[in-house]
């Protein structure tokens, strides 16, 4: 395979800071790609999406978005990434949380790590100028003693999910190296309008649906465990603002800000009205205690701080649900993160 000229110098950054024309996003028809797609759509790029929609959001993409039913990392992605003309590509797809890779850390690895950096590689051999991807503030940088924690932090990751994702970043980093600029944006607990409520991870879809259909929501351990919990929409316009940048490297990407799951569910049972309550269960295994993330480099990088406050979030997450309870199905036990 020819090496794409790009590669033997710098990337071709646009000078003003415009977004790239032709955008690929993987996952996105799911909870944050679908928002992200949206942002970009409306934005005048033109879109290709990828995406096996083993985990959709239920909500129709844009008319004027191309899609290619299949993972990012299979032949017909990488033909279709190539074809598309992409100027970049941004990675968001996932296939379970903390819990699904400590039951099977192997066949997690197998399922996601393979098919991420088979799509890094093809983007990269496509001539797409950047690539974004979605890592885990929280899971990356495992109990950090001082927080909120910046980028500075050496990584430690007590989950798989954890590692796994920053194998991805070190994967990442050496497709840098050739010459396309990269950004790993190490989220926050990303909750909102769209993310599935009946799944394992997400403690705020989760908990929404169970009181919703008149069920106690489940908290592990004390509860008082810690999340940065980061609105959906201000995540997609920071994933977004990563196209525009020409910084290389990790941006955590939350509000700075503790909150713990006992006040999450506190919440939620006010704004839904429901007498549900909750049901303590036994801790979790590979969960992290506290999480709060410096978001100072976001700022500088990207020009980008979170905008929605957590009660604000929490009510428009509130009305999402509300307004599917009558076809909501039973959930399951919802995770933390």
């Amino acid at each position: 395979m020819a090496e794409p000229a790009h590669a033997s110098s710098l990337f071709r950054q646009v000078s003003d800071g415009r977004l790239p024309g032709r955008v690929v996003v993987v996952g996105g028809a799911g909870f944050i790609g679908s928002h992200v797609v949206d942002r970009l759509a409306g934005e005048g790029c033109a879109v290709l999406v990828i995406d096996d929609l083993s985990h959709p959001c239920g909500v129709d993409p844009v008319p004027a978005v191309a899609l290619l039913e299949d993972s990012g990392g299979s032949a017909a992605a990488r033909r279709e990434i190539a074809s598309f003309g992409a100027q970049a590509l941004i990675h968001l797809a996932a296939k379970g949380g903390v819990s699904r890779a400590l039951r099977d850390p192997a066949g997690h690895v197998a399922a996601v790590l393979a098919e991420s950096v088979g799509c890094f590689a093809a983007a990269q051999a496509a001539g797409c100028e950047s690539i974004v991807i979605a890592s885990s503030g929280g899971a990356v940088y495992g109990d950090a003693a001082v927080l909120p924690v910046s980028e500075s932090r050496r990584p430690a990751p007590r989950s798989a999910y954890g590692a796994e994702k920053l194998c991805e970043e070190v994967y990442l980093a050496t497709i840098a190296r050739l010459g396309v600029r990269t950004l790993a944006l190490r989220y926050g607990n990303v909750y909102g309008p769209r993310q599935d409520g009946t799944g394992e991870a997400g403690v705020v879809a989760i908990t929404a649906t169970r009181l919703l259909a008149g069920r106690p929501a489940l908290i592990y351990g004390d509860g008082l465990q810690t999340r940065d919990f980061v609105y959906v929409e201000d995540v997609a316009e920071a994933t977004v603002a990563a196209l525009r940048t020409r910084r290389t490297g990790p941006v955590n990407v939350g509000t700075g800000t503790e909150t713990s799951v006992r006040d999450i569910v506190a919440g939620l049972v006010e704004l839904t009205g429901t007498g549900a309550g909750f049901e303590s269960l036994p801790a979790r295994a590979g969960e992290v205690r506290r999480a709060a993330l410096d978001a100072s480099r976001a700022h500088r990088w990207l020009g980008w701080r979170a905008q929605t406050s957590l009660m604000d979030g929490l009510a428009r997450t509130a009305e999402f649900f509300a307004a599917r309870a009558p076809s909501l199905a039973s959930t399951s036990s919802p995770g933390v993160t």
